[in-house]
């Protein structure tokens, strides 16, 4: 992000709990960086409909972007035209669970970023460019490792771009909070559950034989293992600050 602040936009203000609530454009960066899916809500014939795209961060020469990876014949691609449409893109990370000792205390620690403008077709001339930004943001490294895109592929492939000037992006990564003691039994364990996304053990295709795993697929699962650890860590320290 370019800003030292997300712009202020009444409509997409936190009401309620507004200290979790970050105007940090690192943030939001941050939350779209990990990001693999984004849930994208539009209205079609008079009903909201939300569907799941994979999605990437990047630059097409205007500025950053979210971009929804989808097929030319999908219906979004197809409602989109040549004016865009009006849409609401959500990433959510949960980084835990927070059990307290009441169900009424109990929460989540979570990571999430609303972005919402009019989505537009990626030009054709600027596909090819999108398209591997893309796989860039949700396989890094690996076009290195493969064959370029074909023609024929870009044309049956299309990229729907998504400003990132409107957004609101909302973060809790705290311990337990119990605001009163209502009766609450003490000798219940209360604490967070670390969620965190990780890879499992690559399986090979049907085609890859005893192949060595490419360095981009063993790199990934490592950043995942890294960015889990890290949030541990970090909650784990607000927990238990280190004694002065």
């Amino acid at each position: 992000m370019r800003t030292t602040s997300l712009p202020s936009d009444p409509s997409l203000t936190v009401r309620r709990l507004r200290d979790r609530q970050s105007h940090d454009p690192a943030d939001l960066s941050a939350v779209l960086a990990e990001a693999i899916v984004a849930h994208v809500g539009f209205v079609r014939g008079g009903h909201p409909i939300v569907l799941p795209f994979l999605c990437g961060v990047g630059d097409l020469g205007a500025g950053p972007v979210l971009l929804l990876h989808g097929s030319t014949g999908g219906g979004l691609f197809l409602d989109a035209g040549a004016e865009g449409i009006a849409v609401s893109a959500t990433v959510t990370h949960v980084d835990g669970l927070v059990f307290a000792r009441s169900t009424f205390d109990s929460s989540a620690n979570y990571r999430s970023a609303m972005v919402v403008g009019a989505a537009t077709v990626v030009p054709e001339d600027l596909r090819a460019d999108a398209l591997r930004q893309v796989a860039d943001h949700l396989m890094p490294g690996r076009r290195d490792e493969v064959r370029e895109m074909t023609a024929k592929e870009v044309r049956a492939t299309q990229v729907l771009q998504l400003p990132l000037d409107r957004a609101s992006v909302k973060i809790r990564a705290a311990g337990v909070g119990e605001a009163v003691d209502d009766g609450e039994d003490h000798a219940v364990w209360a604490g967070v559950l670390p969620l965190a996304v990780r890879a499992g053990s690559p399986i090979p295709g049907d085609i890859a034989g005893d192949r060595t795993v490419d360095g981009s697929v063993r790199r990934f699962a490592d950043r995942l293992d890294a960015l889990a650890a890290d949030r541990e860590a970090r909650i784990t320290a607000v927990m238990r600050p280190t004694p002065a």
